[in-house]
């Protein structure tokens, strides 16, 4: 998206464009006219009306020199408007004899007379007619400086928005860390009661979890290598503590692996299997963590055999938390669906888009 100065200069050059065209208009039309009189000296209607956009030019620049203050009230037309006006007197009174003195000069080093009406006749004529171009240049200045103060205004939304969703996330993210904590360190007080030798290894393998954890939490979005590093520790640490009740299989599309997911969202979906599906039943409990391209979208899919959905459909934590990161960063580009498996079995379907 180009930045606020690029937008700027390019509004500078479009402006730059027009006005060039506008006096070259003017000129062409003045030599047709002068042409059209019987006049041959084409030289003569090329320096009346290029004098006039050089002085035109050079006042109109004065004015902006001066003038930038006024811009901060572009938001009140009329005060923007009535400072406008006070630059009215500088052209009846400058543009006149500007144009004028370079006209008789130049006719002069031709060895040439320029003829005008009588001075009185002159400066009321150019007067109206500066006047009216004024009006002309300052309406479309105004229009100029209301389409900057737009796009600024836009871009300060989107980065207000920017910085919203942000937050949003950051904040959504760290809730996940203290859930995430309290059933690790569970784990490793059961570990403690049977076997102190596995609780201290697990302990090691813990310790390597949170701080993936705690580095993921740090930004809100991560790849889905780094996903699944945390992932795999963590289902090594579970594993040890639900020893003989479970087996893990990992079937991940390598095209996959730099994806971008919301920061810790795989762990989650990992940890709820074993909460309410290995934790819950005697019998082993095979999941299986997949991720694959589908097109435009990416598929990462966590499922058990033994799973069963609540009636009562409310999502828990976990989802509705992923759901709101989801929706932040993509839209309705992403969803997390929950799908029941026959004969028994749950799998959580993450769709975002594909950036592969």
């Amino acid at each position: 998206m180009p930045t606020s100065s690029q937008r700027a200069n390019r509004s500078l050059v479009v402006a730059g464009i027009a006005w060039a065209l506008f006096w070259s208009l003017m000129v062409l039309v003045a030599m047709e006219d002068y042409r059209r009189d019987g006049g041959t000296a084409l030289w003569q209607p090329m320096l009346w009306e290029t004098s006039s956009a050089v002085v035109a030019t050079v006042l109109f620049l004065v004015q902006r020199r001066f003038s930038r203050g006024d811009d901060a009230l572009v938001a009140t037309p009329r005060r923007w408007f009535g400072r406008q006006l006070r630059w009215l007197p500088l052209y009846w009174f400058g543009f006149t004899p500007i144009v004028f003195a370079i006209r008789h000069g130049i006719y002069a080093l031709a060895g040439a007379r320029y003829e005008h009406q009588p001075w009185s006749d002159v400066f009321v004529y150019e007067a109206l007619k500066i006047s009216v171009f004024f009006g002309l240049f300052t309406t479309i200045g105004f229009g100029l400086l209301s389409y900057r103060e737009m796009m600024k205004e836009r871009v300060r939304a989107e980065q207000a928005g920017a910085l919203l969703r942000e937050a949003q996330l950051e904040r959504l993210t760290r809730q996940m860390q203290p859930h995430f904590l309290f059933n690790a360190l569970n784990t490793i007080s059961s570990l403690m009661h049977t076997d102190v030798a596995r609780a201290d290894a697990t302990l090691v393998r813990l310790a390597d979890v949170l701080r993936a954890t705690l580095a993921l939490g740090e930004r809100p979005q991560a790849r889905l290598r780094d996903e699944l590093r945390l992932a795999q520790g963590y289902a090594a640490v579970m594993a040890e503590r639900f020893e003989g009740r479970v087996t893990l299989a990992w079937d991940v599309d390598p095209a996959t692996l730099d994806v971008m997911l919301p920061a810790i969202s795989l762990q989650p979906l990992l940890e709820n299997v074993f909460k309410h599906t290995v934790g819950r039943r005697r019998e082993a409990t095979a999941i299986r963590v997949a991720a694959a391209v589908d097109g435009d979208t990416v598929i990462v899919r966590v499922e058990d055999d033994g799973g069963v959905l609540d009636e009562s459909g409310t999502p828990g934590i976990t989802v509705t938390n992923l759901r709101t990161r989801l929706t932040a960063l993509h839209g309705e580009n992403a969803s997390l669906a929950l799908i029941a498996l026959a004969p028994a079995g749950v799998r959580a379907e993450m769709r975002l888009p594909c950036t592969c």
